[in-house]
């Protein structure tokens, strides 16, 4: 949303806002445009006849006082897709979607249009590198690349936000059931993707991952009016700790990024750019600079025989692709594989079993969670065992303490070879990468 904010600011609109917490980078980057609200809450006297629009964020509560009185005044009301669907009728949508992977294929989309100076307007969800905002919106962009995900659209909407942008040209990265407490059984989270695809315009496109059944079965369904365009993994190697794409026309392509999952993503961005007017050649003159989006497989330290990567990984099909990503490149390092506990589906007792075999690849490792998470999300408590259990591995490290959290991973650093993975949606417990493995090297902490 505070990113919305600066974009519609930046067109020159009035924008006023409230929230009951603003926490960094979100606080700092509204103070910088002169956005941020003088108080913390939410007051009727903020909402006026005279506004023009108001935008709806997912976790105003439908009690809100501020909604209350815009429904009262009969203020146009908008949720955020909704919004986006308003402000870019008039442009080529695509929407990436999918469980896993949308965030890292759009960045390397925009990545590749950025790179050939393409007027495109964006939504993402993650900070990528050479880019201010995670949204732009203009009058004049002829394409909007939106990442599309298959949470609730508002308080108003349960409806998945994917559903509002009508695409006309839609990718779906895979289907792995997460969000239990959104979409309670399998069924009824694959239902949504099916949705997507039905409701695509004639003449519309869906790119998909060939080695998906269910998104095999989804997209292959009779619609002769639709264009299918499947992908899979690109031909690659790892040489020397580096992964390089095989091409037959462009030779040997050096890539920043890695693991197998990375290299579907590769070619499910590619498509997408071939549709957007990009050549092979091309593509591959302009993924070779490609660092990754925040948080996905981001090397956040390397010092000396210790390497540092932190992954938003958390659903149990993320955890184990990163995994096997991170071992695959690192084959004579000692992996030290870590997992915080922290959605709604990974701290519930039902859904744990999920991540079975998930950390089989990891020579060590540990799992982090908080109880008074389990407390504010009033979820059932947990024990060690329940998650030893689930995951099927006697010898996995399971923490509550941040600190005792904190001297593990130290401990491992004994001279030898060793890379780390942080897989979370949060902190760790505000763990302090710096404090915890040295100095750091031109990279921020967790």
């Amino acid at each position: 949303m505070h990113n919305l904010a600066i974009a519609l600011h930046e067109q020159g609109h009035h924008i006023t806002g409230s929230d009951d917490e603003i926490y960094e980078p979100s606080r700092s980057r509204l103070q910088q445009y002169g956005l941020l609200p003088t108080q913390l809450g939410w007051y009727e006297a903020n909402i006026q006849a005279d506004l023009d629009v108001v935008l709806l964020g997912m976790h105003a509560r439908p009690d809100n006082p501020e909604l209350r009185k815009a429904r009262e005044l009969n203020l146009p009301i908008y949720s955020y897709p909704e919004f986006i669907y308003q402000q870019s009728q008039q442009k080529q949508r695509v929407v990436i979607a999918g469980s896993h992977g949308k965030t890292t294929i759009t960045a390397m989309v925009l990545h590749v249009l950025r790179f050939f100076n393409r007027n495109v307007d964006y939504l993402v969800g993650a900070q990528i590198e050479g880019f201010d905002t995670m949204v732009r919106l203009t009058k004049d962009a002829p394409v909007m690349v939106i990442e599309g995900d298959e949470y609730g659209t508002s308080p108003l909407d349960a409806r998945p936000k994917f559903l509002h942008y009508q695409p006309h040209m839609a990718l779906i990265s895979g289907i792995a059931w997460d969000h239990v407490n959104v979409y309670p059984t399998y069924d009824s989270y694959v239902h949504q993707f099916e949705l997507l695809v039905d409701e695509l315009p004639k003449g519309g496109t869906v790119v998909f991952d060939n080695t998906d059944d269910m998104l095999d079965v989804i997209a292959m369904k009779e619609r002769d009016d639709v264009n299918r365009q499947p992908y899979h993994v690109h031909p690659y190697r790892i040489r020397n700790g580096k992964t390089w794409l095989l091409t037959k026309e462009n030779g040997d392509i050096p890539l920043l990024v890695f693991g197998e999952h990375n290299m579907k993503n590769i070619s499910g961005a590619m498509a997408i750019c071939d549709r957007l007017g990009m050549t092979e050649a091309m593509f591959y003159e302009a993924i070779q600079s490609f660092k990754g989006a925040a948080k996905r497989l981001e090397k956040v330290l390397e010092e000396g025989q210790t390497v540092v990567y932190r992954d938003f990984a958390h659903a149990p099909s993320k955890v184990g692709a990163t995994t096997a990503a991170v071992k695959e490149q690192f084959p004579d390092r000692r992996l030290v594989a870590c997992v915080e506990l922290h959605t709604f589906s990974s701290l519930n007792k039902n859904f744990l079993t999920q991540y079975r075999d998930k950390l089989d690849l990891a020579d060590v490792a540990a799992v982090y969670y908080s109880p008074h998470t389990l407390e504010v999300k009033r979820l059932e408590p947990i024990s060690a065992q329940d998650i030893t259990t689930a995951f099927d591995r006697p010898d996995l490290q399971v923490f509550t303490d941040a600190t005792a959290f904190q001297t593990f991973l130290r401990n491992q650093l004994n001279n030898q070879p060793v890379v780390y993975l942080l897989m979370s949606s949060g902190t760790f417990g505000n763990l302090s990468i710096p404090e915890t493995f040295g100095r750091p090297s031109n990279h921020h902490s967790a």
